[in-house]
């Protein structure tokens, strides 16, 4: 059974709920009237966008967390929802249950992995799952219940998910799973994802990277041999190349911070450096 991703339903404006929650933070403005602004088209569509921009460049995410996208994903195997079910801050699953599912005639929708098939043992792969799956029919003509008889189904069962994440989390999601590391069931998934935001909302979409992204951390932070093996490696530096460059750049040890530094880090702006950081509404 093929993988399937669809996005069922998102926040109904992203752009705008992402500004007015970043605008709150910045602006004397009461959300209301943030909004009336947007309402009046004081403010453009491109000058949300901007505004959003300059704001995820700064590192500041919490207002992701307001926009949301909910996905229908199917054809995926019990190993691959094992490690979905980890990701539990911010996303919220519904999984097909083998308690409330029967399979009456032993057979069940299952995955076999292209290196079985590479390596010539799909026939031996096949009879493996054929046997449980008549051993589970065997169990159920029985009497036994399917919560109990689901105990023979194998990982590569399918199951099915409807599945609501907020931004932020999708983002974190792609960090860790779009990683050439990440298994590769889980990294067809989130390409999956990405690809179904990015048919509605190619903006966001642009964000959601592999950790070593442009737009993520920009680098590569597992072990130098797994970086030299990833075919991203030459396109993305590895973080001990980032630390010899720093260690080169500068010369002797770190200095002390001195009491002058903690007075202006205690220091209260004067008003034109204030003004100067501020951001113009």
């Amino acid at each position: 059974m093929a993988i399937e991703v669809v996005l069922t339903d998102h926040t109904t404006d992203p752009i705008r709920t992402l500004y007015t929650a970043f605008r709150v933070c910045y602006s004397s403005f009461t959300p209301s009237q943030i909004e009336a602004r947007i309402e009046s088209e004081r403010i453009s569509r491109q000058e949300m966008q901007e505004f959003i921009e300059a704001r995820l460049a700064t590192g500041h995410s919490s207002p992701l967390a307001q926009v949301w996208f909910e996905f229908g994903i199917s054809g995926v195997t019990r190993a691959f929802s094992h490690q979905f079910v980890r990701h539990h801050i911010g996303i919220s699953f519904e999984q097909q249950s083998q308690r409330y599912v029967t399979y009456k005639d032993g057979t069940f929708p299952f995955t076999t992995p292209q290196s079985v098939e590479r390596a010539g043992k799909a026939e031996v792969y096949n009879r493996a799952i054929e046997a449980a799956g008549a051993a589970y029919l065997e169990l159920i003509e029985a009497g036994i219940p399917a919560e109990d008889a689901r105990f023979l189904l194998p990982n590569a069962t399918n199951t099915n998910f409807k599945v609501s994440v907020n931004y932020l989390e999708l983002m974190h999601i792609a960090d860790q799973r779009l990683c050439t590391r990440a298994q590769w069931e889980f990294r067809k998934v989130v390409s999956l994802m990405r690809a179904e935001v990015k048919r509605k909302f190619p903006e966001f979409a642009r964000y959601l990277q592999p950790k070593c992204g442009e737009f993520r951390l920009g680098y590569c932070d597992e072990s130098f041999a797994d970086w030299e093996g990833c075919p991203l490696g030459r396109k993305r530096p590895h973080k001990s190349t980032l630390f010899e460059l720093y260690e080169r750049s500068k010369s002797g040890a770190l200095g002390d911070l001195s009491d002058r530094d903690y007075q202006a880090i205690e220091s209260e702006p004067d008003e034109k450096s204030d003004k100067t950081r501020s951001q113009a509404f």
